[in-house]
């Protein structure tokens, strides 16, 4: 049997119903194998732990960024939660060490499938809902995406400039690109150059302190940059 204790450790949480917590990480593939002696799966929990975790970060964004307006926090929350983050997030939590899989499904490699891992996340985030009520949930939720709240402001522009950029020119038939052209300066403190390209035209050029933010600048240079005709 699967040892839940340590998992609840991780969580600073201790279940008032334990098998709350077993259904949450309960795949169909198990249930169908052992009718009558395991809990029902983790499908009808995941359908409201999506909804849960989509309040909760809707609230979040709406109480910790004043300044985004309703589509830039449609995009910063599809961006925090989205399937591959939720598995992400998972790993973190080594979720997969405690899911109860068939043995086709294990064998296949069940434990380590994003598509698992999300929904497992989900249902033990509604799990909690249930058993421990939203306040509870939302601290760990909080805890779980501590590093992605904090950097709010840097996700929106992201999300914002180069989904800007790549909107304009997909209509335009073309595709940005992104390359890092020079890195410079000591380990701890390296500086990122990134263009900005549409084939060999270099739309725009940005620096910054890693990758993600340098290609933030140079889609934002870039946008200030293209005329309303422009056809690569």
């Amino acid at each position: 049997m699967v040892d839940l204790t340590i998992l609840q450790q991780t969580l600073s949480i201790v279940f008032n119903d334990p098998s709350l917590l077993k259904q949450a990480l309960t795949h169909s593939s198990y249930s169908h194998e052992n009718p009558g002696l395991a809990p029902a799966s983790n499908e009808r929990l995941e359908f409201l732990g999506d909804a849960v975790l989509g309040m909760i970060a809707a609230e979040k964004l709406y109480n910790e960024s004043s300044k985004l307006n309703e589509g830039e926090m449609t995009k910063l929350r599809a961006v925090l939660i989205n399937k591959d983050a939720l598995a992400h997030k998972a790993r973190a939590i080594k979720l997969g060490e405690y899911l109860y899989l068939g043995v086709g499904e294990r064998a296949s490699g069940g434990q380590r499938k994003a598509a698992n891992l999300a929904r497992a996340l989900e249902a033990l985030i509604a799990a909690i809902y249930i058993d421990q009520g939203l306040d509870k949930t939302s601290k760990i939720i909080s805890k779980l995406f501590e590093r992605e709240l904090q950097n709010l402001p840097s996700t929106g522009a992201e999300a914002d400039y180069k989904s800007r950029i790549q909107e304009y020119l997909q209509a335009r038939q073309s595709i940005p690109s992104y390359h890092t052209i020079e890195v410079t300066g000591p380990d701890h403190k390296k500086q990122f150059t990134v263009e900005v390209r549409v084939g060999d035209s270099i739309l725009g050029r940005g620096t910054g302190k890693n990758k993600k933010a340098a290609e933030v600048e140079a889609a934002r240079l870039a946008l200030q940059q293209l005329p309303v005709d422009f056809t690569p």
